[in-house]
């Protein structure tokens, strides 16, 4: 049986190998994915997982094929096409809308997955580990390091009102995730059953010259028809109350 190379364990037998190489990828791709599930984006868990194990089973099939001397294959050759073919999947997460573009985080976050599952495929889960650490930290740590220039003073607490004609609520959520780390409420009002009118409020506490931009992504959905956002007045605690 052939052997297949795995760092700190060196050579080991092929399928072992591989049946580590595989559980790895789907390890590090879903804590990837992970991330991305619970900020609401397209690309969550199965997809991440998916690209992971994708990158790591053509790296280490191209490899295989040169031991066993099969044909031309170029492990480098292989991972240029996965690429490559990364970026079309990458294209496909960025929207372009009147509100501006957005998902540019999502098709780098694949790109990078599939870098992982790149170095798990040459045989080195460990650096991959190291690698999958470093994303986290970067999806999860910049946004409230970036805070901490801002003043928390300057944070004030905002009512987004919807009013659209079916239900937008989980496009709303991804709008504004893309701009800040939490909700603090959202409920939707049935205004008129017959036509599905709904309205749909959102308490949220972020910077003031965010809101431009929030406005106009939303304004940009195709079932929206109005969009107010105004200071809130009345506490989460009385929101809750009331609903």
């Amino acid at each position: 049986m052939k052997n297949m190379y795995i760092e700190f364990f060196g050579f080991l037998p092929l399928y072992i190998a591989l049946g580590i190489k595989i559980v790895t990828a789907l390890i590090l791709g879903g804590m990837v994915g992970l991330d991305r599930e619970q900020k609401m984006k397209s690309a969550g868990i199965k997809t991440n997982m998916l690209i992971c194990l994708g990158a790591t089973v053509y790296t280490a099939l191209s490899i295989l094929s040169i031991d066993q001397g099969i044909g031309a294959a170029d492990p480098n050759r292989v991972a240029a096409q996965i690429v490559s073919g990364i970026g079309f999947l990458g294209a496909g997460a960025i929207i372009h809308g009147r509100g501006g573009v957005v998902g540019l985080t999502t098709a780098a976050t694949i790109w990078v997955v599939a870098a992982i599952g790149v170095t798990i495929g040459y045989g080195y889960p460990v650096a991959a580990c190291l690698i999958t650490i470093t994303i986290l930290v970067v999806l999860r740590m910049v946004t409230p390091l970036y805070k901490l220039f801002e003043s928390e003073k300057q944070f004030r607490r905002f009512h987004v009102e919807v009013l659209s004609q079916g239900r937008v609520k989980g496009m709303v959520k991804e709008i504004v995730y893309n701009r800040v780390d939490q909700i603090d409420e959202i409920y939707e009002e049935m205004m008129d059953v017959d036509n599905d009118i709904r309205l749909l409020h959102v308490y949220l506490k972020v910077h003031p010259r965010r809101i431009p931009q929030i406005q106009k992504s939303i304004s940009s959905l195709i079932k929206v028809d109005k969009v107010k956002i105004h200071e809130a007045e009345r506490t989460i605690e009385q929101v809750e109350e009331k609903a």
